[in-house]
């Protein structure tokens, strides 16, 4: 059994077997998309590591996959019919649930990984792969202005919580609108409303944009020219695509991301409270998550 209680003090060998359930969550959605005909893209520091490390960064705690948006609401909406396996679930903020988490995970519900940010909320706890939309920029300045501030409401609302490391003004404006509203229905309807204004057609758009993914791609577009294809590239001991487009990709977001971080920054980036391989994470309802049940919401 590979129980992790703290993330940041976890061993390299702790690190590769949560890498290692990660893998199989991954090539399992991988799956799915090719019997459908859905197309992802690995993207982020999964992305830096295909090219660099032909699989994970050796520090590194999560796997982030790209999708454009059609494609991303057609993996949720029809995940019932296109999945075989119950263990895996998709996992996504609702009127119901609250992931504090703008995009939508697949997880291994035989599986535990409690991020305090959660805590406190009665959902799936499980060991998970991020699934991340892409959609297109509004093509007039007028639209782009609306589409921004509607991606940050979304923003707001959906993850309900203050930003880690990005500076003490954000965390104050972020602050201010979940003071105000505190209504959780309240709270749903403002950023179901935004993500439906934010993502709606854009006839004459000539570029793509994270709207899900932090205020710095907001104003970050991409080439379209480089999602039109994929790239299979080796990942640990398989082949996952990559964008066709990814040098320009990782160079926008990252710089000179063949340039290995100093030492103190290759850490695991994740706040958890409990990470465990090989145990559901229901066993831990009541001692790692929920544990004081009056307070779940």
């Amino acid at each position: 059994m590979t129980k992790i209680p703290d993330l940041s003090k976890a061993t390299p060998e702790q690190i590769r077997s949560l890498q290692l359930k990660e893998l199989e969550i991954l090539k399992y959605v991988a799956k799915v998309c090719e019997s459908n005909g859905l197309t992802y893209y690995m993207c982020g520091g999964t992305c830096i590591g295909t090219v660099r490390h032909h699989g994970f960064i050796p520090w590194d705690d999560d796997v982030d996959i790209f999708m454009l948006r059609e494609d991303y609401e057609k993996l949720y909406q029809n995940w019932s019919e296109y999945s075989t396996d119950p263990k895996y679930q998709i996992c996504r903020s609702d009127a119901t649930h609250n992931y504090h988490h703008a995009a939508m995970t697949v997880n291994d519900s035989t599986t535990t990984f409690i991020n305090f940010r959660t805590q406190n909320e009665d959902v799936n706890q499980g060991i998970a792969i991020d699934i991340i939309p892409i959609d297109h920029l509004a093509p007039t300045s007028v639209g782009r202005f609306s589409q921004r501030l509607n991606a940050i409401l979304f923003s707001i609302f959906i993850n309900q919580r203050l930003p880690d490391h990005q500076g003490k003004l954000l965390r104050f404006l972020t602050a201010l609108p979940l003071n105000i509203v505190r209504s959780p229905k309240l709270r749903y309807h403002i950023w179901k409303s935004a993500e439906r204004k934010m993502t709606k057609s854009r006839p004459g758009s000539t570029q793509l944009v994270e709207l899900a993914s932090g205020l710095k791609g907001l104003f970050r577009p991409f080439d379209p020219e480089w999602f039109a294809t994929t790239k299979m590239m080796p990942f640990e001991d398989t082949q996952m695509p990559v964008m066709a487009g990814y040098d320009e990709y990782l160079t926008l977001v990252f710089h000179d991301y063949m340039k290995m971080p100093p030492k103190d920054q290759q850490l695991a980036k994740h706040h958890t409270a409990m990470i465990d391989t090989k145990t559901p994470y229901v066993a831990y309802r009541g001692k790692a998550y929920l544990i004081d049940e009056t307070t779940a919401h």
